[in-house]
């Protein structure tokens, strides 16, 4: 059993330039599977604004899909449908293809995040829904983790692009001092930053989810 995502692009019709905007997507996903290799499959583009990737459990996605968060550049967002299941490869005389009901609670957990955003969350932007088969223990996980999903996005949503830059070169491993040189600001600046964007937080969580590199 693994994670399958899918994600697609936030107002992907109203992108000025569409070309350059998944040339952005590409380098930063790979900029982000450079740092943290966590994906069993990396996201890549499908159809459309769509991209699908595959991790090996609910943590190391959990991690990386906020690493990628937080590396986008202003104007340019990502919703994520993570599904819990089994998937399977098929055959096709063309090229791979992967089916199975990960896949298929993967997007209904996108269909989510949509339904959500339109109408009392317009934050949200990430979701976990498990396959029928999952046990009570895992539907739990699934349940406490949307929760939580829930308030995390709310803080990324508000962040500027400065701090998420901070915050997503913590996650990386980066002193206060070297961001503060990379943004010339001062190191009191970066601390104040941290502490009142909710970055501190985020960065708790992924030491939660035990992928820390502070």
């Amino acid at each position: 059993m693994v994670i399958a995502v899918i994600a697609d692009i936030v107002g992907s019709r109203r992108l000025r330039d569409r070309a350059a905007a998944q040339r952005m997507f590409d380098e930063t996903i790979a900029r982000v599977e450079g740092t943290h290799p966590l994906s069993e499959h990396p996201l890549r583009p499908t159809v459309g604004d769509e991209q699908q990737g595959v991790y090996p459990g609910l943590s190391e996605a959990l991690h990386s899909l906020l690493l990628l968060q937080l590396a986008l550049p202003d104007g340019i967002e990502f919703r994520f449908g993570l599904g819990v299941g089994e998937i399977r490869p098929v055959e096709s005389a063309h090229r791979e293809l992967s089916d199975g009901p990960g896949w298929w609670a993967a997007r209904d957990a996108i269909e989510t995040v949509h339904e959500r955003q339109q109408k009392a969350v317009p934050s949200a932007r990430t979701w976990i829904v498990g396959a029928p088969d999952q046990d009570e223990v895992m539907a739990g996980i699934i349940a406490a983790s949307n929760a939580y999903l829930l308030a995390r996005d709310e803080i990324v949503v508000r962040m500027s692009g400065r701090e998420r830059r901070l915050a997503y070169g913590r996650a990386c491993g980066l002193s206060q001092r070297e961001l503060a040189e990379q943004e010339g600001i001062t190191q009191p600046s970066v601390s104040k930053s941290l502490r009142s964007s909710g970055a501190a937080a985020l960065l708790d969580g992924i030491d939660v989810l035990g992928g820390g590199g502070r």
